[in-house]
């Protein structure tokens, strides 16, 4: 059982950094489409939609990957 939780928060950990890094990206893709955008335009680009999906994404892996530490240190006592 305490392999299978590691294991988990390992996954999760790998989630966490490609969230991050999919949202880094998005991140410079918005500010190219902002220098190009036009002038009388507003709301949300696609690209800063996905930088809002990815660090929510982010979010949600790590409050799992800390839920799967504390299962563990549960079930390690």
């Amino acid at each position: 059982m305490k392999v299978f939780f590691a294991l988990v928060i390992v996954a999760l950990m790998i989630g966490v950094v490609i969230s991050l890094v999919r949202g880094i990206v998005a991140f410079l893709q918005s500010t190219k489409e902002d220098l190009n955008r036009a002038p009388g335009e507003t709301g949300p680009t696609r690209s800063q939609e996905m930088q809002n999906r990815m660090m929510f994404n982010r979010i949600k892996f790590q409050a799992l990957a800390v839920f799967a530490c504390v299962i563990l240190l549960a079930i390690a006592h």
